[in-house]
């Protein structure tokens, strides 16, 4: 299969170029090294098209005897504030537009769509008295208070956390959360108007080898790496004990060759995520005993958009992909102690 992978020098993008290879794939390469993740063009980049999805022209030139599409081409992370927004709809939101646009011109009708747990915003809680609920946006009051846990909408009472399935409703409570959100319902009217085929993949908390370093749109498995290198503590938000699903990078890859070489008709998503729930106080201990580094210190509050629990359920990934994690979150933390990180970006 001949595969345009748009994002192919990126984190995540640059394994799935290698496991792709690895399985007899032809993989263009196609990356705009933006800076906020990119110092230069990585030593395991390799016949890299330098160039834009939003370049339609060079789209055109690059479509012909393409297969599929996986689309990893984006700005990810937390972000800076509101102030980023039109970076990220404009690479994200408008990027994507253009791509499927040129698809459809070029007769491409698959695609692989790296989305994000983000776009459930808050994961799935239940109360004792309601059943499922979902909790509104948790309150500064609170969060200075030390109050961390989303109660009842209903009634105010303590919540449990659930597995998220993919039907979860969609609430994103971040910028980077709503281009997400737009990506895949871009992707999901392509596939209706253009007879297309669309695996959403919703990656979890994704890290390994490879990760941008020094970057405030970097993962939280990065930040506390790069911490630690510089023999400070990691600094945990919070209490610590927000729950997450940490999946390896290499894992990640897997889920989107079996996407790649699955069919499905019209639009799906699908949890990406190991199924080995752990807090970010967990990742950050873990990686400070493998670095041989000072304890995280916990220091309270929470960012703009933070959410508190969100956890997948990885059953829809494995019965309609085949995928299950292979890399355990000890083994992982523990390689990630020594793994190779991205250059710091330039900006």
């Amino acid at each position: 299969m001949r595969v345009l992978l748009t994002g192919g020098a990126g984190f995540v993008g640059s394994h799935i170029a290698d496991l792709l290879r690895e399985r007899r794939h032809d993989v263009v390469l196609l990356d705009n090294l933006l800076p906020q993740a990119h110092a230069g063009i990585p030593e395991w980049t390799t016949d890299l098209v330098r160039g834009d999805v939003r370049d339609h022209s060079l789209l055109l030139d690059l479509l012909p005897g393409v297969d599929a599409v996986c689309h990893q081409a984006a700005v990810v992370g937390h972000g800076l504030d509101p102030s980023d927004a039109p970076m990220y709809v404009l690479n994200n939101d408008h990027g994507t537009a253009v791509l499927l646009a040129a698809m459809h011109s070029a007769g491409v009708r698959r695609l692989v769509l790296a989305s994000s747990m983000v776009v459930y915003g808050e994961g799935r809680y239940v109360c004792s008295a309601h059943g499922v609920v979902r909790p509104g946006p948790r309150l500064e009051s609170d969060i200075s208070a030390g109050r961390y846990e989303p109660p009842c909408p209903l009634c105010g009472a303590s919540l449990t956390w659930d597995l998220v399935p993919e039907d979860a409703p969609l609430d994103p409570r971040s910028t980077y959360a709503a281009t997400k959100v737009a990506q895949e319902n871009l992707a999901s009217a392509w596939a209706r108007q253009a007879g297309g085929s669309v695996w959403a993949l919703r990656y979890h908390n994704v890290y390994g080898p490879r990760m941008p370093r020094d970057t405030p749109y970097a993962g939280v498995a990065s930040l506390f790496r790069s911490a630690l290198q510089r023999g400070a503590a990691p600094t945990v938000l919070e209490d610590g004990r927000q729950s997450r699903d940490f999946v390896h990078v290499r894992d990640v890859a897997l889920a989107n060759a079996l996407a790649l070489e699955t069919p499905v008709s019209g639009f799906s998503a699908v949890n990406v995520c190991s199924g080995e729930p752990h807090t970010v106080g967990d990742l950050a201990t873990e990686l400070s005993l493998a670095c041989g580094g000072p304890a995280p210190l916990i220091v309270g509050g929470a960012r703009a958009g933070d959410v508190r629990h969100v956890v997948a359920s990885p059953d829809r990934a494995r019965s309609s992909l085949g995928f299950q994690a292979r890399v355990t979150f000890a083994d992982g933390v523990k390689a990630f102690a020594t793994d190779p990180l991205r250059e710091p970006a330039t900006c």
